[in-house]
């Protein structure tokens, strides 16, 4: 009798070991098909966050609603920005591309010229902005002024694309003369022209029947034999055709 006891007992130790191994596993498989624990937002953050985008938008809106009268304009903007710690450009400069695509060009010269005003922005690219609007609203002379600072200011380094919008402004209004001017210029500094800017010059020389000048401008600059476009994000390459142009 002893001896069966001592046997059974370490029979009985062993599958009580195993039962509770078999427990133990079976709770951490429960656990592990719960999932995570669900997180609670903290009291002390805020969830409501306004970006530069909504900030535009916001903007954008309260500008439209005002009149052309530069005090109420110059006031909203002021306490629009009010709170703001530092100035917020990346919030003005993405106004001004939503405007750009509304073809609110008087808005666009009222805001770039506010910016300008409190020292900020004071890029090429917000004076290209400020130049685009106020060739497209007909303000030739403000356009010629700020071309002409811009241009005396810089000079070697102006960008490229202030001659071609300049030259094209002056091609829409037949002003040859001053698309000579700036292509000279062009010439002098040595800044190659776009393909667009030559094929304009080229169709100005043949209306004025300037045949030698046309032929030495295809000479000196000849039309590409590949174009790039970019397609669905992808760059492919493509013949050249003039009457794109």
């Amino acid at each position: 009798m002893l001896s069966l006891r001592h046997s059974v007992l370490p029979l009985i130790t062993r599958r009580c070991d195993s039962a509770e191994i078999f427990r133990s596993t079976r709770c951490v498989v429960l656990c592990a098909a719960k999932g995570p624990r669900p997180r609670y937002p903290r009291v002390w953050k805020s969830r409501k966050r306004i970006g530069t985008v909504s900030k535009s938008a916001k903007l954008v809106e309260c500008v439209k609603g005002l009149s052309n009268v530069k005090e109420e304009v110059y006031g909203a903007l002021d306490s629009f920005i009010a709170w703001e710690l530092e100035f917020p450009v990346i919030t003005v400069k993405k106004a001004l591309k939503t405007l750009e695509k509304q073809n609110e060009w008087k808005r666009i010269i009222q805001v770039t010229k506010w910016m300008l005003s409190k020292g900020q922005g004071r890029t090429m690219g917000s004076y290209f902005t400020l130049l685009n609007a106020l060739a497209e609203d007909g303000r030739l002379d403000e356009a010629e002024e700020l071309w002409n600072k811009i241009f005396s200011d810089s000079l070697e380094a102006t960008p490229r694309i202030f001659f071609d919008k300049m030259i094209s402004v002056y091609h829409k209004r037949g002003m040859h003369e001053k698309m000579f001017e700036i292509f000279a210029d062009m010439e002098e500094l040595g800044v190659r022209p776009t393909v667009s800017t030559v094929s304009m010059m080229g169709k100005v020389f043949q209306q004025l029947g300037m045949l030698d000048k046309y032929d030495k401008l295809n000479k000196k600059y000849p039309p590409p034999k590949w174009e790039y476009r970019y397609i669905k994000g992808k760059r492919v390459r493509d013949k050249h055709n003039r009457n794109r142009e």
